[in-house]
């Protein structure tokens, strides 16, 4: 059975989703920070004959996140994305997210898998790179938005959605993402963000360099301080990546694969 799910099981639905909670931040972060009765926020639950979850689907916005532990009713949650006016965007643990290729596919846009990552220690951050040479970095307040996002745009590998704005100004103010940056002349430079901020974890996402500021150490420099920021609040950290050479720089710092995602947008 799939039914909208309520504050009164918010204890049962993180029970679940905590055996894997970098793979679950996302959820978790917007749980914790929008809850069950938001506008732009439901949650859906399949529970099994003895009234235990067995699967749990997230919409933010338009965006989509399915999580379960085995088999699930892929067609009701199929369903349910269905029944939403816009196109979507999927994303998930892949062999989680895939099984709905064929049920989806009016509604997905361009597919991508990228490895996932999480880093739980500062042990590993470069200790030698303090920053010294790099321009100022700056933690992003609301009134930066708007040139946050011209930065995103001018990137190639980047696709930012129309309603991304409204999406960073509600993730601030609820505290789920932190935004910090280099400038020039008053152009950004470089930034890297967080999304889904929760009380166990973050997800690093956003890192970005203009092309004429690359291989400057910049979003490197950004990346260490904003890490161990967050890592000194006693948090995971977790990425994704499809790129070699960030990959190596990731690892670098401490992070260490746990899976693949995939995500359609």
């Amino acid at each position: 059975m799939i039914r909208k799910l309520t504050k009164s099981d918010n204890t049962q639905v993180m029970d679940f989703l905590s055996s894997e909670p970098s793979m679950n931040l996302f959820i978790i972060g917007d749980i914790e920070a929008f809850g069950y009765e938001s506008e732009f926020q439901e949650i859906w639950g399949e529970f099994n004959a003895h009234n235990q979850l067995n699967a749990v689907l997230l919409r933010y916005f338009n965006s989509f996140i399915p999580y379960a532990k085995g088999e699930f009713d892929v067609a009701g949650f199929a369903c349910i994305m269905m029944n939403h006016d816009q196109q979507i965007v999927l994303s998930g643990k892949s062999n989680i997210v895939e099984q709905f290729d064929r049920l989806l596919e009016s509604k997905l846009g361009k597919k991508q898998v990228t490895y996932f990552a999480e880093c739980r220690s500062t042990d590993q951050l470069i200790s030698n790179f303090n920053g010294k040479g790099v321009t100022p970095i700056h933690q992003a307040g609301i009134n930066d938005i708007d040139r946050i996002l011209e930065l995103r745009k001018s990137i190639e590998e980047f696709t930012v959605q129309k309603n991304a704005r409204e999406m960073m100004v509600s993730s601030m103010e609820s505290h789920t993402a932190k935004t910090y940056f280099t400038e020039d002349n008053g152009s950004v430079t470089a930034c890297v963000s967080t999304a889904a901020e929760n009380s166990i974890s973050a997800m690093i996402v956003g890192v970005c360099t203009k092309q004429e500021y690359r291989r400057q150490g910049l979003a490197t420099a950004i990346m260490i301080k904003l890490f161990k920021d967050v890592l000194d609040e006693g948090k995971i950290l977790c990425l994704f990546y499809d790129n070699p050479d960030a990959g190596r720089i990731y690892k670098r710092l401490g992070f260490k694969d746990i899976g693949l995602w995939t995500m359609y947008r």
